[in-house]
């Protein structure tokens, strides 16, 4: 009877170390990774939402400082540097502090990112970056708190945050244009024909020196094997790249060798961009 009763005292300690209580979070915890150009930038934070709350001003005082979010720090990480408000901020992890404010919000990346809430003793020694940014009336009220990366372009984005009735945006530039051409130069010493032409491509979005971008691409399609088709991609990038350079005759002819592998590929898409180009380039 004593190892029976021993038995189930056990399963029952056992049972009641192991079970927890699961319920929604207040706060949900939220992890966003974006790429913006090379530079890959993760916010970890935690989510309030407003439950007709009034928001800043209220329950978020405006002149002091705030956690940005709930719970732990919300942090910001860049895998390279990056540059705001002309400060170049080292890659690394920091903790994201903003004080709120009528007609200005302070947006502080800090260096210590360990913290519950706003440090206990500020170290003005740990402000990396501090920048000031226009908070923007929103015609529709954000529910939850909300960081997000936007206004994407190869070389800068923002980084937008959003609740209630209020959103701020602080821009940041990365350094995407030196990592590839470092990439470029590298990998050109034995590069592909893909390689070639994906940095012919990127010349010309960037809007870099066409006539290099002109040599890749020719580079590109002079390594198609024999008995097999150019690429009408190839071909359709050369055309482009003809055409900022003035070219209009050459870009034609090559949109039109474009066209014919579009064509047998069955590529609409491709078929319609050349004959939009043809058209428009054959105006006079």
């Amino acid at each position: 009877m004593k190892k029976i009763i021993f038995v189930l005292t056990s399963m029952v300690a056992s049972y009641v170390l192991h079970s927890q209580v699961k319920t929604p979070a207040p706060s949900p915890h939220s992890v966003l990774t974006q790429v913006v150009g090379l530079t890959d930038v993760t916010i970890d934070y935690s989510r309030p939402s407003a439950k007709g709350r009034i928001i800043f001003g209220d329950l978020v005082p405006f002149g002091r400082l705030w956690r940005t979010g709930a719970n732990s720090n919300t942090t910001v990480t860049f895998s390279e540097d990056v540059v705001i408000n002309g400060t170049t901020l080292k890659k690394g992890k920091y903790a994201l502090y903003t004080t709120p404010k009528a007609d200005m919000w302070e947006v502080i990346f800090y260096t210590e990112n360990d913290n519950w809430g706003t440090p206990e003793n500020w170290d003005a020694n740990k402000v990396a970056v501090l920048v000031n940014a226009d908070p923007v009336a929103l015609n529709k009220p954000v529910e939850t708190f909300t960081i997000s990366i936007g206004n994407l372009t190869n070389d800068s984005a923002t980084l937008d945050i959003a609740w209630e009735k209020t959103m701020v945006s602080v821009k940041f530039e990365v350094p995407t244009q030196k990592a590839a051409m470092a990439s470029i130069e590298k990998t050109l010493a034995g590069a592909t024909a893909g390689d070639y032409f994906s940095a012919a491509q990127y010349y010309f979005q960037s809007n870099l020196d066409m006539n290099k971008a002109l040599e890749y691409v020719n580079k590109a399609i002079s390594m198609t094997k024999a008995g097999e088709d150019t690429p009408f991609w190839y071909l359709r990038q050369k055309s482009l790249i003809q055409a900022k350079l003035g070219d209009k005759t050459g870009a034609i002819a090559t949109a039109n060798l474009s066209l014919a592998g579009a064509t047998k590929a069955k590529n609409n898409d491709y078929i319609k961009m050349n004959n939009d180009s043809i058209k428009e380039w054959s105006k006079k």
